[in-house]
């Protein structure tokens, strides 16, 4: 099982060269992604945001091993063209290091009706399948350069439990990024399916997970990737304690 930073990009932490620094020292202490959020604007009491594939660029410049990437996109929400182009350059950047996060995204987040974006989840379910396959037929050749990373980019498809239209999403792609699962019982349900639906394929498992949890049971329950969680108001010196604790803790 892997362990991965994941941090919304708000407060004093919009400030992307606070987010490469902190990835550089993830990094150094042995974690195995720096992942940011994906957003536009966020309810109270956030109001700082930064643009996660700006911020994104500077995390790659500062590091040199750890994954990245957005956790996660919303594909209803941006031109899928535009998409293709930044993440291609920073599979480049970061020489083969992204996975590619995707979503609906919420309606909840103050980020969808007051910028004129869809919020029926249906059309954004249709767009978001859309633009994946139209995601993959750019990174397969309909733009140039091709992505470092052959075939493409992973992808992993995020879903809030109990919820089983994503599950079946994600089952096309390379992971599942579960939202909200009550416990590891949870999860191992959701490894069997996968198991049981490709059986001879790798496929991530990740969810979000407080620094403090005990992670033996996630893992032993299918758990690829744990990833730490700040919640939406995320401190610089309260993300490095976590970091310099290490992955163990």
């Amino acid at each position: 099982m892997k362990r991965a930073i994941d941090v919304g990009p708000f407060g004093e932490l919009a400030d992307p060269r606070v987010l490469a620094s902190l990835a550089a020292r993830a990094e150094d202490r042995g974690w195995d992604g720096f992942f940011v959020w994906d957003h536009i604007s966020y309810g109270a009491p956030v109001r700082a945001v930064a643009d996660p594939w700006v911020a994104l660029a500077a995390v790659a410049c500062a590091t040199s091993r750890v994954r990245i990437g957005a956790l996660v996109t919303p594909l209803s929400r941006r031109r899928v063209h535009k998409v293709a182009r930044e993440t291609v350059t920073l599979d480049w950047l970061s020489s083969g290091r992204l996975t590619f996060g995707a979503g609906l995204g919420s309606a909840r987040n103050n980020e969808l009706e007051p910028y004129g974006e869809v919020t029926d989840p249906r059309e954004r379910a249709d767009l978001l399948d859309q633009g994946l396959d139209a995601l993959a037929r750019y990174w397969a050749g309909e733009f140039e350069p091709l992505p470092v990373q052959r075939p493409r980019p992973p992808v992993w498809v995020a879903g809030e439990w109990p919820n089983r239209r994503p599950v079946r999403r994600a089952l096309r792609w390379d992971g599942l990024f579960t939202i909200g699962l009550p416990g590891p019982e949870a999860l191992a349900e959701l490894a069997a399916t996968i198991r049981q639906a490709r059986p001879d394929s790798p496929f991530d498992l990740v969810t979000e997970l407080p620094p403090d949890a005990d992670l033996g049971p996630w893992e032993r329950a299918g758990l690829t990737w744990a990833v730490t969680d700040f919640g939406i108001q995320p401190t610089e010196a309260g993300v490095r304690a976590v970091i310099e604790a290490g992955p163990g803790w």
